[in-house]
């Protein structure tokens, strides 16, 4: 807001300001109007920044990112550790201590009474850790109360701010940071070791990890230690000048442990770095895999998880790690348990963090639970020739009533089913109709192993096409239960829509010409609803019908004839008509009942083909009184 308001007041004197405003845009997750901010900063100085358009160009394909990210979630549970392990301070540097117990930092006040006032130095990060809850001889994703970590005694100190820890790959030496705040608020931050001595039974003061690693003039943080081939490597973040690609880079230095000595740090390239922040180091030699945090790369709002293959010094396929683990806010200080199921724990000022000022003012730790990757894959194949079907649409409905389209253009198909729900897939192509299958993963547990299920989705012509027609419903004056003599072309619909599973239904009521307008409108609702209420009792799916009321709109006779009260004519318009539509990909109405015949008639009828289009869209133009909790397809246009 405030971005917007300085550029309004002198756009020239301050044309950034439509760039920034465009990044606080994103970073809210407001990527539309991000995106024509971006592209304003661009288009208002077509001869100027051009390192910044360059930016500005890479984060509008952030948020195009994240928009289709968030769509199609990876599969994972972000969850918050809880107010054992978080405050409404910051938290930092999660660093798992096996399988049982979270060592981290936090900027919390601790060892002072309810009512004391905290002083200056109260609120400088420290390390405490937290162990989780054993259920049943194994361990649970909740955790018991934080405590002061004193297994080192060096690193209780109330001058400094301490974090960042993490134990060398046999245990025998503990990296750790201390950073200075200096008057101008900037903070530096020096990497410290202290190594195990075996005789005395403890550990050695702690000491500065050489020159070279802490380069005089610089910041150097986040150390992570761990063996890449043979070689054991110290990554870390450092905003040093010397062969620099911008403000913190990710480096690395080879250690040789038996002389404890550090060889000179090498950038880790240009994959990995840009101009901008890089953070955060963490790597799996499981998977050969670094992960870091990043502003300068294609991301979804602040700082944001990638992974690169490779290393220590050259990396491939830098990709960003998606959501849910990935969010318009910061996220850093990714990392693996070290045995068993690869969950993780993330770093976030996210929606759902404690708050002290506001909801993303502060960063907590997150637990990512890793979950199942359940896949459905299939073909659509032709009923009567066996043969694949080409150029096709498949539809998968969750309980819900949410839908999720493929196009298929070599008859194959493949979607996410995230546990918890169940499936129907159906498939579309004009002049078929479609099997169903169903998949359920509803009974899937967070620790099954992955797993696909294949389907076949088959495809005949729609049954009944060329006999299956449905008389208008009729209704009583006054009333919203349909007339008893109605009932017979209701059973017709259900059986229809029952042997042919991907068409969908949409019921529009209407009323005679008698009394107000909002009246009307509400009462040929109720009626569209009550014969909803019919057919999902003889078994059709809610999500498969769509109900509007049209009050007096639309008559088909007249409601008096020369001033005259005409009943027949009242009696025609107080009428429920059907419109058996396909609405996988690009709807379209196969049969109304207002215009009689069957399904096969009105195939064969050009003229009534062109009317049902025009219809469709004088329909839902109409249809202001539909009903609140009905399916609602945008208005279509020619």
């Amino acid at each position: 807001h405030y971005y917007a308001e300085a550029f309004s007041y002198n756009s020239k004197a301050y044309p950034e300001a439509t760039y920034k405003e465009a990044l606080m845009l994103k970073q809210s997750g407001q990527y539309e109007q991000a995106m024509k901010q971006f592209k304003k900063f661009m288009d208002d100085n077509p001869k100027k920044y051009k390192k910044l358009k360059k930016q500005a160009q890479k984060q509008i394909d952030g948020c195009e990112m994240a928009i289709k990210s968030m769509k199609e979630p990876g599969p994972y549970t972000v969850v918050n550790c809880g107010p054992n392990v978080n405050s409404s301070y910051t938290e930092l540097s999660p660093y798992p201590l096996g399988d049982t117990a979270l060592m981290f930092a936090t900027m919390r006040p601790i060892d002072y009474l309810p009512g004391e006032r905290p002083g200056k130095n109260a609120y400088l990060s420290h390390f405490m850790t937290s162990r989780k809850f054993l259920i049943n001889g194994g361990q649970i994703d909740t955790f018991q109360w934080a405590l002061r970590y004193h297994d080192m005694p060096f690193i209780v100190d109330n001058t400094v701010h301490i974090g960042n820890g993490c134990y060398s790959p046999q245990g025998e030496r503990f990296y750790f940071t201390v950073c200075k705040e200096t008057d101008s608020m900037k903070t530096t931050c020096t990497i410290l070791v202290s190594n195990w001595d075996t005789l005395a039974n403890r550990w050695e003061a702690p000491e500065p990890v050489g020159s070279d690693v802490n380069a005089e003039g610089s910041s150097n943080t986040q150390p992570y230690v761990t063996k890449v081939g043979k070689k054991e490597i110290l990554f870390f973040a450092s905003d040093r000048k010397l062969q620099s690609r911008g403000r913190y880079d990710i480096w690395y230095s080879v250690i040789d442990p038996k002389t404890r000595t550090y060889r000179r740090p090498q950038n880790c390239g240009k994959q990995v770095n840009t101009e901008y922040n890089e953070m955060t180091p963490y790597y799996d030699n499981r998977v050969n895999k670094l992960y870091f945090s990043s502003d300068g790369q294609k991301g979804f709002g602040g700082f944001d998880v990638f992974e690169a293959t490779g290393g220590p010094s050259r990396y491939t396929n830098v990709q960003n790690m998606g959501y849910p683990i990935n969010s318009p806010a910061d996220e850093l200080y990714f990392i693996k348990d070290p045995m068993g199921k690869p969950d993780c724990y993330l770093v976030s000022n996210r929606i759902g963090s404690y708050a002290l000022k506001n909801p993303t003012c502060c960063d907590d730790i997150w637990r990512v639970q890793v979950e199942p990757k359940l896949l459905v894959k299939g073909q659509v194949i032709n009923k009567a020739s066996q043969s694949a079907v080409m150029e096709v649409v498949v539809k998968m409905t969750n309980e819900q009533g949410e839908v999720k389209i493929a196009n298929s253009s070599d008859s194959h198909f493949t979607f996410s089913t995230p546990r918890g729900h169940s499936y129907v897939f159906t498939a579309d192509k004009p002049g078929f109709a479609s099997s169903r299958q169903t998949v359920s993963t509803m009974d899937v547990k967070r620790t099954d192993p992955d797993d696909s299920v294949l389907v076949t989705i088959y495809l005949d012509s729609v049954s009944n096409k060329d006999s299956f027609s449905v008389n208008n419903v009729y209704f009583d004056y006054n009333k919203d239960m349909y007339t008893p003599e109605s009932q017979p072309a209701l059973d017709s619909l259900a059986n229809f829509l029952k042997d042919n599973p991907a068409l969908s239904v949409e019921i529009y009521s209407f009323t005679d010409g008698k009394g107000q307008e909002t009246y009307n409108n509400a009462l040929s609702v109720k009626r569209s609803e009550n014969v909803m209420k019919y057919l999902v009792g003889a078994g059709i799916e809610a999500g498969r019908m769509i109900v509007k009321g049209l009050g007096k709109k639309n008559p088909v006779a007249q409601n008096e004839i020369n001033g005259k009260d005409n009943p027949e004519g009242r009696k025609k318009n107080r009428r429920t008509e059907f419109r058996i539509t396909s609405d996988i990909g690009n709807k379209h109405i196969i049969y109304n009942s207002r215009f009689g015949g069957t399904i096969g008639d009105q195939a064969k009828n050009l003229e009534i083909k062109e009317d049902l289009n025009e219809d469709t869209e004088k329909g839902d133009s109409e249809s202001d009184a539909g009903s609140p909790g009905s399916r609602v397809h945008k208005k279509t246009t020619k």
